[in-house]
């Protein structure tokens, strides 16, 4: 893929931002509500993060997460970090998609189930968790960006070492 103009490079890039930390928050939403619906001896209090959860579920976390993972994509495609060159993108790569399945097909109808049934569910607590902390780590690695070249990312590298060599 052709690498992307600077405007556009940011553009993409302020987006990517914008709704990787949209996720984020979305998720401390979601954390809030499971623990106010564990914690509360209400029921009607229950019922009430459980409905606001599922607003959450269906309305924003797949948008959200779908737009955080195709911005990602862009990005890594149409700047030289590419997609499987350095491990920390390939590795956000990964733990975006299986973040964004997780949601799709195990917290979504969680909610629906805890919604339906009006009762406390942990679960509703630890999802948040577990997905603050995989944000979070992908985020240190954004910044940090450990771990250098994968095998795709040398071979790359040395071929455009040989080319310039090559030049006369």
């Amino acid at each position: 893929m052709k690498h992307l103009r600077r405007t556009a490079r940011r553009g993409w890039l302020v987006a990517h931002v914008a709704v990787s930390v949209s996720w984020l928050g979305l998720t401390f939403g979601l954390l809030a509500l499971g623990i106010t619906a564990c914690t509360t001896d209400s029921p009607t209090m229950t019922g009430a993060a459980y409905s606001a959860m599922k607003v959450f579920g269906d309305w924003l976390v797949l948008p959200i997460a779908l737009t955080t993972l195709v911005s990602g994509v862009v990005l890594s495609l149409g700047t030289p970090w590419g997609l499987a060159r350095h491990r920390w993108v390939w590795i956000k790569f990964w733990l975006t998609l299986i973040t964004l399945c997780l949601s799709a097909f195990l917290l979504r109808p969680e909610i629906n189930s805890a919604t339906a049934a009006d009762v406390p569910d942990i679960s509703l607590v630890a999802a948040p968790v577990v997905s603050s902390s995989a944000y979070f780590f992908m985020t240190a690695i954004s910044v940090l960006k450990p771990w250098g070249l994968t095998k795709r990312g040398r071979e790359h590298r040395a071929a455009g070492r040989k080319a310039v060599d090559a030049t006369p």
